[in-house]
């Protein structure tokens, strides 16, 4: 398959091809890669050593498929976010259900056919279809469940999960917040954050919710996100380099996140895109800081000192990224050591998501496990722990009937 000519054709949402190969095939092609390269050494049972107890013999932890995986994928990051699961699950043995986003019907009959074309059905089929065919799945029995969404199809499928006590891992979302203190580099973190923030239209889950920004740096920081959207993308509504909602509904529920709040630049839409937008002077109780955005608008609350905002994020969900722009380590170090989250950058915004390295997941309501890379492969693989003894030597001392001097024995060994 040709990625680079079929890239523009698999999306709805209107990304450019380089912003699709970018975000979407060229990290399907790494974590295949990865795979190639580790997977035979990912695979080799471990032989850790036993405790003193258990002597004489030896212990190993063996890797197993747990079975039928059922993957259920998003639409914002079709491609993506439906074969990089697949591909741990594969790798590590499984037999696969893959169940694409019927929000991205092109992309879904490309995965439809590329799946076909690679695999015998019995191995890995892929489902197509809408809430229906979800509900469908869902009323079966797997042996795990994939899960990339919403917090509130997450609790559907953990649900539907516990009534055969099938272990899952959800990919949810949330409320990421973006913090950038006085000492930063403005400039850089502008650049970063209105990419961060504009990559694909703002409906990415690890996308920067909302920014918290120093009082005394708080001008220049939005001069210059504008400023670069400015030369990021012209005019947003007919630039080809800038995506659309993926339906009305989004676009509208979207648009409504912004009445009544100050717009310090941005606001306007043409029914499918919506330029990309700073609110200024909101409220924390404001609706637009009451549930995940998941478009370009970014909404800016000041403060003075770290200390007053870390309280402010703790009392929310546990987001799923966090970022944070500073130059001083004990800043670093106090919000990574005090705020919970699943997984973020300092100095700079959603680049940990592409690395095949690093595990990528939530904590909390932004989601359960974690996949990427060594991460898949283990997610996707049951442990089986064996201890491997023989008959030569049989020690007396864990056998009834026992005495005060079988016990101080079986003290000591087990110090």
């Amino acid at each position: 398959m040709n990625w680079w000519n079929c890239s523009a054709a698999l999306f709805t949402l209107g990304k450019s091809r380089e912003e699709a190969y970018m975000t979407e095939i060229g990290i399907v092609l790494s974590e295949i890669s990865c795979f190639l390269r580790h997977l035979s050494h990912w695979a080799q049972p471990k032989r850790p050593p036993l405790p003193l107890s258990l002597f004489p013999g030896g212990s190993c932890v063996m890797k197993e498929p747990y079975g039928v995986v059922l993957i259920m994928a998003p639409w914002n990051y079709p491609f993506q976010l439906t074969l990089n699961p697949l591909i741990g699950a594969i790798a590590a043995g499984n037999h696969c259900i893959v169940k694409p986003s019927a929000y991205a019907p092109a992309t879904a009959q490309v995965i439809y056919d590329l799946v076909s074309s690679c695999f015998p059905a019995e191995q890995a089929a892929v489902i197509l279809g809408s809430r229906a065919e979800n509900q469908a799945l869902l009323e079966e029995r797997f042996d795990y469940i994939f899960f990339t969404g919403g917090v509130n199809m997450g609790k559907v499928v953990l649900e539907k999960a516990a009534r055969y006590v099938t272990p899952v891992t959800l990919e949810l979302g949330g409320k990421s917040p973006c913090i950038v203190e006085e000492s930063a580099d403005i400039a850089v973190a502008a650049r970063r954050i209105a990419f961060g923030k504009a990559l694909n239209s703002g409906q990415t889950c690890v996308a920067p919710d909302y920014l918290l920004v120093q009082n005394r740096v708080k001008d220049k920081l939005l001069a210059g996100i504008r400023r670069c959207w400015e030369e990021f993308y012209g005019d947003p509504l007919v630039s080809p380099q800038w995506p659309k909602m993926v339906n009305a509904k989004h676009y509208q529920r979207v648009m409504n996140l912004m009445l009544g709040e100050k717009v310090y630049c941005g606001g306007k839409g043409d029914g499918e895109r919506i330029e990309p937008t700073i609110l200024t002077d909101v409220s924390w109780d404001a609706p637009v800081m009451q549930e995940e955005i998941f478009g370009p608008v970014l909404p800016v609350i000041t403060f003075k000192t770290i200390d007053e905002i870390i309280p402010r994020i703790n009392s929310r969900e546990r987001p799923l990224a966090l970022y944070l722009f500073t130059r001083r380590s004990g800043v670093k170090e106090k919000v990574l050591r005090q705020v919970p989250f699943g997984g973020g950058c300092v100095n700079d915004t959603v680049v940990h998501l592409s690395s095949n390295r690093l595990p990528f997941g939530g904590v909390g309501q932004s989601g359960m496990g974690r996949y990427h890379g060594k991460y898949s492969f283990d997610t996707f693989s049951h442990e089986k722990a064996v201890v491997l003894k023989g008959f030569r030597l049989d020690i007396q001392m864990r056998y009834p009937p026992y005495s005060r001097k079988k016990l101080n024995l079986i003290k000591k060994f087990l110090r």
